[in-house]
């Protein structure tokens, strides 16, 4: 508890005997606690037996191998100075008088008590290992480096701007939680950011380079609004303590989609990040992508840990994309009363002012639904039926809307396919329970953050079933 009264904790080879007045006990603990370590002598060193004399100096040092070099690292900061014998031990005092967390060199001021929790897990009565949340305290104080490292990996967690560090807002709040706080610039805390990122990267390239398991890929590539090609590559892997992670380990520009470009891309990332164990790549069903896994596979085998039963299996096609182009094949069957719903909601959606009177019919029809209208995006079927599904519910107002409007409604969709039938409102009423099928199907095969392999081929059974 000597953090918490803010005396000092110097160690007995530091200690002196030497009195300063007083009487003769007040002397020795004067000595003991208020001298600065520079004005007081070292107990002289015992040799052991057999050994040589080695100074005191040693037992807050670790003696370490650097660049072929012999080098003291500081048991407290982890600072590093020359450990060399004929160099003597001037070095690693001076060092451990500016050293700021030797206990004698840190501030005395009044330190807190936390609360700190942590996992332990345990074997239970029938030896499974349970997980369980314990308390502990321990003394905290104010560090404003890991405040900021803190900071950055908010930044990063909650995909904050930089520019949030200099609002009015966050500074105030600081300003009662933490006054001491130095707050830092934008810039500042990019670099911050950029720091962890590399960090994270020299970590995970540790775990690749000692990891004896095998490395699952999986890629995609699109092109963005402003007709510029990406690339994004996902390696998900198992720890030592059976744990399935996912990290995005490249994310980049492409000059093109063809099966040449996204190899070479692959290939390039992989020896980036020291992988050369990789397990299977799965992509969906475009062409150009087995002409890039049929690269990588080639080149995969040449490396020294190759691959499994000789790359038969690294080519795996995404089970949800399968599910894809068989909806949308589907969706051929009804795309004209799926089109003419569409319409009606992009024109409800077209205006605040259409969708307030929407909202009127709504009520006039006593539907009680607090969801919204969405417009669905065509190449994506699972919003497809999102849309239907909340359109159904208000199928009421719609046609209310279509007698209250004036016209209008009816005049504007007859420019393209006409107003929403009962027949339409029918068939999609038939066709949703069967998107359903397919939508819930794909949640549970989308999962990152658990295993899908063993029930991808009981879904489609399952949906197989279903659909007879």
């Amino acid at each position: 508890m000597d953090h918490l009264t803010g005396e000092s904790d110097i160690p007995d080879q530091v200690g002196s005997s030497a009195a300063c007045g007083g009487g003769p006990h007040s002397g020795e603990e004067e000595a003991q606690h208020d001298t600065p370590i520079s004005s007081v002598p070292p107990q002289e060193d015992v040799p052991t037996k057999g050994k040589k004399k080695r100074s005191w100096l040693w037992s807050h040092f670790e003696e370490i191998i650097k660049d072929g070099e012999v080098r003291a690292k500081c048991t407290y900061c982890n600072g590093d100075v020359c450990g060399k014998s004929k160099s003597g031990t001037t070095v690693m005092k001076n060092h451990l008088l500016r050293c700021k967390e030797y206990p004698p060199n840190i501030n005395k001021s009044q330190t807190f008590l936390k609360f700190s929790k942590s996992e332990q897990t345990h074997a239970s009565v029938d030896d499974d290992l349970v997980a369980e949340k314990r308390s502990k305290l321990e003394v905290w104080k104010f560090k404003q480096d890991e405040t900021q490292k803190a900071l950055a990996k908010m930044i990063i967690m909650d995909e904050l701007p930089f520019r949030f560090v200099e609002r009015e807002g966050f500074r105030y709040f600081m300003s009662v939680a933490q006054p001491n706080f130095i707050f830092p610039s934008r810039w500042t805390v990019a670099r911050d950011c950029y720091q962890a990122y590399l960090e994270e990267k020299k970590n995970i390239k540790s775990f690749f380079s000692k990891c004896s398991s095998r490395i699952f890929l999986t890629t995609d590539t699109w092109t963005s609004c402003q007709n510029l090609n990406y690339m994004c590559l996902t390696a998900h892997f198992i720890d030592h303590d059976w744990n399935l992670h996912k990290k995005i380990i490249n994310f980049c520009q492409i000059s093109g989609h063809s099966g040449e470009v996204i190899g070479k891309e692959v290939e390039k990332c992989l020896l980036e990040w020291g992988i050369t164990r990789v397990m299977t790549i799965m992509v969906d069903n475009a062409s150009s992508n087995d002409v890039g896994v049929e690269y990588v596979r080639k080149r995969l085998q040449r490396w020294k840990d190759g691959t499994v039963l000789n790359g038969k299996f690294v080519h795996m096609r995404c089970a949800s994309h399968v599910l894809n182009l068989t909806v949308r094949e589907g969706l051929k069957e009804s795309n004209e009363s799926i089109s003419r719903i569409r319409n009606a909601v992009r024109f409800v959606r077209a205006s605040p002012a259409r969708m307030q009177k929407f909202n009127n019919c709504v009520k006039q029809e006593q539907i009680e639904s607090k969801r919204h209208l969405c417009l669905d995006v065509e190449t994506r079927w699972n919003s497809t039926y999102l849309m239907l599904e909340c359109a159904l519910i208000y199928r009421r107002a719609f046609d209310f809307l279509e007698f209250s409007d004036g016209g209008k409604f009816r005049s504007e969709l007859s420019k393209s396919l006409g107003v929403p039938s009962d027949d339409d409102w029918d068939c999609v009423k038939a066709f949703v329970p069967f998107l359903k099928i397919f939508y819930d199907a794909t949640l549970r095969l989308s999962g990152s953050l658990y295993c899908t392999t063993n029930v991808y081929l009981q879904e489609l059974v399952t949906i197989s079933r279903m659909i007879r």
